[in-house]
């Protein structure tokens, strides 16, 4: 049966979003084609209709996973009272929700300590995708200078990332969330007065 070029996008797009979970949920190498495909109810054989090989959609699915989470902290950044974005993001982004469903959180912090084997395809999304945030996230940083600004945002950004990752990495929820909340009122006092 052939299906229509909108039937195919929208196929390809469900792949890469139930992709784009799976590799923050489980890391790069804990995501399977054939077991991706089944719970899509897809078959394995479908897959290279769409894409050309696993590092293609991971390369694919990193991208979208930063899309999405951009857009999200985007959104929360303009709900904000003006004056407080900065402090909003750093909230946002070190809240226990963030922290319990990396699923659907930030991928740097989902895939932090595996980007470093990633294949190259993967890692030039990544490092697109940081330069973009840094230069968003920058422009809500005090500081003389651009430079500056962005100086400290790689800074910030580097703290964010390590206290999700550290997080998840307890066990014990209370221990989380004396992680989350030192963290929070470090940075906020560091970044946002």
């Amino acid at each position: 049966m052939r299906y229509s070029a909108e039937h195919k996008q929208e196929t390809r797009e469900r792949i890469l979003r139930s992709a784009s979970r799976h590799f923050r949920q489980r890391g790069g190498e804990g995501v399977g084609i054939a077991d991706l495909m089944s719970k899509l109810k897809l078959t394995h054989g479908g897959f290279y209709k769409h894409f050309d090989s696993k590092e293609e959609l991971l390369a694919e699915a990193i991208a979208k996973a930063f899309e999405d989470v951009e857009q999200r902290f985007a959104e929360t950044v303009n709900k904000a009272k003006p004056g407080t974005e900065l402090k909003t993001l750093i909230e946002n982004y070190l809240s226990v929700e963030h922290c319990a469903n990396p699923a659907e959180g930030c991928p740097m912090a989902a895939l932090a300590s595996e980007i470093g084997r990633l294949p190259p395809k993967a890692r030039t999304q990544i490092d697109q995708a940081i330069k973009r945030r840094v230069k968003r996230v920058s422009r809500l940083m005090p500081g003389a200078t651009e430079k500056e600004r962005e100086k400290k945002t790689m800074a910030l950004l580097s703290g964010l990332i390590g206290t999700i990752s550290v997080a998840r990495a307890l066990g014990d929820w209370e221990a989380r969330k004396t992680v989350l909340e030192a963290s929070k009122d470090f940075y906020i006092k560091t970044f946002c007065t």
